[in-house]
This record gives structure tokens, sequence and C-alpha cells, in this order.
């Protein structure tokens, strides 16, 4: 496959320049708790920062639009399933819907819910079907974790491994745009890239 040079229009039109790339390769993604978290999990292998989330109790500084963790334990997710508490959990599922890593964890034992081991007069079979449903529903991943430091380290693992996707796909791009000047001046970077936004696409 020949690669062509940029055109004289097309020049000056680059993206823009990302300088910190270099020292990505050292760096560990940073877990947003949501403020509102009343009993946050303890992580221990990544750096946390309180925020504001929009979707989820726990997402990846920079990438909150594309990732997030909603935490619940036994007795909250039985709450979910009845009444008022149902209708504004349907609504968190729903923003979470759209994003690409979404998680619906439980902190606690699948079985204790399932014998009906919690403080409410639903039962265990309209608790399930009422999880079943969400699952699919809103194309949110349920998963049981026995403890918070189960928990956490779910979180923690499926952070490291989004984010180092991520930084793959961003390698790929690199690799494809430095294919695309072979044999061409480096295209310049523009002042205010947002004003050619438009223009590009």
């Amino acid at each position: 496959m020949t690669l062509t040079p940029p055109t004289e229009a097309a020049k000056g039109r680059g993206l823009p320049a990302l300088r910190g790339l270099g020292t990505l390769a050292d760096s560990l993604p940073v877990l947003v708790i949501d403020s509102r978290e009343q009993a946050p999990l303890e992580f221990e292998h990544l750096p946390t920062v309180p925020g504001t989330l929009y979707s989820g109790d726990y997402s990846i500084r920079a990438l909150e639009h594309l990732f997030a963790i909603e935490r619940k334990s036994l007795e909250d997710i039985v709450a979910c399933c009845m009444g008022e508490n149902r209708a504004r959990f349907e609504r968190e599922l729903g923003r979470m819907r759209g994003l690409h890593f979404k998680r619906l964890v439980i902190v606690g034992i699948r079985a204790e819910l399932a014998a009906g081991q919690y403080r409410s007069r639903i039962t265990p079979k309209a608790v399930l079907a009422t999880l079943n449903a969400f699952e699919v529903r809103y194309d949110t991943p349920i998963i049981f974790a026995e403890t918070p430091r189960v928990a956490a380290e779910l979180i923690e693992r499926w952070a490291w491994w989004f984010a180092r996707e991520v930084v793959q796909n961003a390698n790929n791009l690199l690799r494809g745009c430095q294919g695309a000047s072979v044999g061409a001046r480096r295209a310049s970077i523009p002042q205010d890239p947002q004003k050619l936004a438009p223009q590009i696409g």
C-alpha cells in the first residue's frame, strides 16, 4: 500500500499534541470515587480521587464518559427493587447504558439473597427476577462480590485493563498517523484545534 503525503489544504490540521503520552507507560489509572458514596471501598493498588460522577459510584479519571461501576450492598439492592427506589435506580442504570464498560457490583453472597436473608417483605424470587430484567434491559452485567475487599480488587482489575486497552488504541492511532506522514513534512499543530473541528468532520 502506497501512502500519499498530506495535501497543502490538510497541512496544519494535525491532532492536538499529547506530549505527555511519553510518560503514560509509567503511569497508573486513577480511580474516581463519587463524593456521594457513604462508605467508599478501600483500594490498595490504584490511586484514588473524590469526584462527582454522572453515572455510577466508581470510574477512571478522564474516562468517566466510558467506564462506570455501580456498587450496592444486599440490603441496598433489595430496596432498589421496590417502589420509588426502583424508579430512581432504573434511571441510574439508564444513564450507564451508553458507556463502553459498566458493571453493577453487589457486595454480598448471591445464595444469601436467594435465601431471603435480608430485612424486607419482597420475596427472593421477585428480587432475582428484577435483577435478571435489569441486566438485560440496561445491558449491565451484575457481579456478586463476597466482601468489600473482593469488590475493590475487581474494580481495580477492570480499571487497569480498560485503561490499558485505551492506551493500546491510542498507540494504534499514533502508528497509523505516523505511517500516513511517511515522506511528508510533519503537519504543524493548529493554534486552536477546536476551530477546525467542523471542517474536519
